[in-house]
């Protein structure tokens, strides 16, 4: 493999970023259908990041259709006819307008995966959203460790739909929207934007734990809300 990756110095959303360099390489042929991508180890080393970034942006690859992943064995660029139509590049939502449309795109798809968790999540679902909280909770002052395992939150919540599809849309929305995160991290004190964005995924898990979809969705809702309002978004909710 002859692609070139050179390291990219931390900025506001590392593991887009990393996607569209390694998705680059992949349009420009210098990564070829059926070839295996380096391992987390080496891509995380090269780029200078933790193994959770690289882990995050090959599962944006995933989501757009450029990457299989298979367990135990890596990921692997996939045949062009096989890939998603789907695509949205990351600097068309540095138009207010993009991110706002796309935001309110995101509020329906998450409140309905949030009450069908309640209803239809296992064990092993409750303990990724425990251990996603764990992460977010111990991170010191939300780093970049933090925003992934918000990510992960949102996406085990959409996987314990048991429903494919929620997944695969929430996830290849989530990793746009992320850049919230970073935007609400600067419009406010910092703490108070942790602490109050913990307590809402705290919520939401809670109500996911009681079977209660209606509770569920009310929580995502309250969430979501929060999130556009630390954004200075206004959203049309009906």
């Amino acid at each position: 493999m002859t692609a070139d990756f050179s390291q990219i110095r931390r900025i506001e959303h590392l593991p887009a970023r990393i996607a569209g360099h390694i998705g680059k390489e992949i349009a420009e042929g210098r990564i070829k259908p059926g070839e295996k991508l380096p391992t987390e180890h080496l891509l995380a080393k090269t780029f200078g990041v933790s193994r959770s970034v690289v882990r995050e942006a090959i599962a944006q690859l995933r989501n757009e259709g450029l990457v299989d992943t298979r367990q135990g064995v890596g990921a692997f660029v996939t045949e062009g006819m096989g890939r998603g139509s789907i695509r949205i590049e990351q600097t068309d939502l540095h138009h207010r307008d993009s991110f706002r449309s796309l935001f309110q795109l995101r509020i329906p798809l998450e409140i309905e995966a949030a009450g069908l968790a309640a209803v239809h999540h296992d064990d092993a679902d409750l303990k990724k959203l425990d251990d996603s909280l764990a992460q977010m909770t111990g991170a010191d002052k939300w780093t970049d460790q933090g925003i992934v395992a918000d990510l992960i939150f949102h996406r085990t919540l959409a996987a314990a739909t048991h429903n494919e599809y929620f997944p695969l849309f929430i996830g290849f929305i989530a990793e746009r929207i992320s850049l919230a995160i970073n935007a609400a991290r600067a419009a406010a004190v910092l703490e108070e934007i942790v602490e109050t964005t913990i307590a809402e995924h705290v919520a939401i898990r809670d109500a996911v734990v009681t079977r209660d979809p209606a509770k569920a969705r009310a929580a995502m809702h309250d969430h979501l809300m929060g999130a556009a309002g630390r954004l200075d978004l206004t959203l049309e909710i009906f």
